[in-house]
């Protein structure tokens, strides 16, 4: 498995990104339910989120962010990360394997 960090960066007014969460977060669940993600959150200021998933490939990932109501509305863009995990703490070891 790839791992990625996805930085997602809001284009959209934050009136519009809020009428929109809602949508987005039930988005996230599927990928927590299938074990694409492992942790997601608004970046601080709130400017954008931070995504940390794993995927067989670069392309899984863009395709699952595709359907993303973020993206769908086209009030977001993504710049996914990939990166190789060297340590990790050991509550990560089912995650890991």
């Amino acid at each position: 498995m790839k791992h990625f960090i996805i930085e997602i960066t809001y284009t959209a007014s934050m009136d519009v990104i809020s009428s929109i969460t809602p949508l987005h977060r039930e988005f996230l669940k599927k990928g927590y339910e299938s074990g694409l993600l492992l942790m997601s959150g608004p970046q601080n200021p709130r400017q954008g989120g931070i995504v940390v998933a794993r995927a067989a490939s670069l392309q899984e990932i863009e395709t699952f962010f595709a359907n993303d109501p973020y993206a769908l509305n086209r009030v977001a863009t993504y710049r996914f990360i990939e990166f190789e995990p060297v340590l990790h703490n050991s509550i990560l070891d089912s995650w890991m394997n």
